[in-house]
């Protein structure tokens, strides 16, 4: 049977105590629905079935309590758990050489050539960021070609755009990296680039319309405009503030785009997705026919989806405000959490 794929922060799991037991559900118990929990927070890390049944079975079979009561307790001592500071992390020599560091330059490499083979970006256009722990950070160098990118042309800096390790001048945009990251601690890797079709919108100040296709609205859902600085500035690189908390897409008016994610992979997906979509609305108009949107409650149940994964998304800020019930971030993470795995546990996802 094929191994396991464990993500860090579930393999970290494996040994977290989980304090305050509730006494319905065991100690042992506990710490195994701990080490599910952290793999569905961390998505790049799976679980085998078994993991889910046992978990499931346990908890329905050894507590009156509600299951999501249940989860709940045990998300937040696991967010705490983890949220506890660590020890001094490596120094930059020791993380720009570590095996970590080696695999997200092969896949910054990785995407880097895909960007130029879509033709998303041209010249030395575009840049790419990921987060390496808590204090440093992987991006592509200035004036190199993304399909040209070799191990040695990566850099490694710190979060106010300091070069700590590599031969090569940073990427001027970094700036605009760096506040992203700054600003939502979700994002871990950050990808800017000129698909042509979104760029399109972009030069226009405008966005394309929602509600046309299921996968744009869940992985992507309303994009933002950010205005017009000059690129590579700081001022430039605040403009998207407003917009990075409820938004993993923005255009860049009379640029661009930029989107942050988990991985540098799934960055590189939402650049796929939004310039598809741009380009399939602009030939639906062609075609001279009204165009046909997702019924509004069919909408709410895509989002209702997003919630259970965990993708952001500006309409369900608005509906929390609405309801009057806008919980601050631990507070609006844990409850993302808890539906997350209550799903999985009751095989809703």
């Amino acid at each position: 049977m094929a191994a396991r794929r464990v993500a860090p922060r579930a393999m970290e799991a494996q040994h977290l105590e989980v304090r305050h037991p509730s006494g319905d559900l065991g100690y042992a118990s506990r710490r195994r629905l701990a080490f599910y929990i952290i793999c569905v927070w961390d998505r790049r890390g799976s679980v085998e079935p078994v993991e889910s049944a046992h978990c499931a079975r346990i908890i329905m079979e050894q507590t009156s309590v509600p299951v999501a009561e249940q989860v709940r307790e045990v998300v937040e001592a696991v967010v705490e758990a983890l949220r506890e500071p660590k020890g001094e992390e490596s120094s930059p020599l020791v993380a720009a050489n570590s095996f970590e560091a080696n695999a997200l330059r092969e896949e910054i490499i990785r995407v880097g050539r895909k960007l130029w083979e879509r033709q998303y970006v041209d010249g030395n256009g575009g840049n790419i960021s990921v987060r390496l722990g808590t204090k440093y950070v992987l991006c592509t160098p200035t004036m190199l070609s993304k399909g040209d990118l070799e191990p040695a042309d990566i850099c490694l800096s710190d979060l106010d755009g300091n070069i700590l390790a590599g031969d090569r001048l940073r990427t001027s945009e970094l700036l605009l990296h760096l506040e992203i990251y700054k600003a939502n601690p979700r994002a871990r890797a950050v990808l800017h680039c000129h698909p042509p079709y979104a760029t399109a919108f972009a030069v226009t100040g405008t966005i394309p319309p929602n509600g046309l296709i299921p996968e744009y609205e869940v992985f992507i859902g309303p994009a933002a405009v950010a205005p017009y600085e000059t690129p590579g500035t700081q001022a430039f690189a605040e403009t998207i503030l407003p917009f990075v908390e409820h938004h993993n897409t923005i255009l860049l008016s009379n640029h661009g785009i930029v989107c942050w994610s988990d991985t540098v992979t799934h960055a590189e997906w939402l650049a796929e997705i939004l310039d598809t979509y741009c380009k399939t609305y602009l030939i639906a108009k062609q075609i001279g026919q009204p165009l046909h949107f997702i019924p509004e409650s069919k909408i709410q149940e895509i989002l209702a989806l997003k919630r259970r994964l965990g993708f952001p998304d500006a309409r369900m800020a608005r509906m929390s405000d609405e309801a009057g019930a806008a919980p601050g971030a631990k507070t609006a993470e844990i409850e993302r959490l808890v539906e997350q795995v209550v799903a999985r546990l009751e095989g809703r996802d």
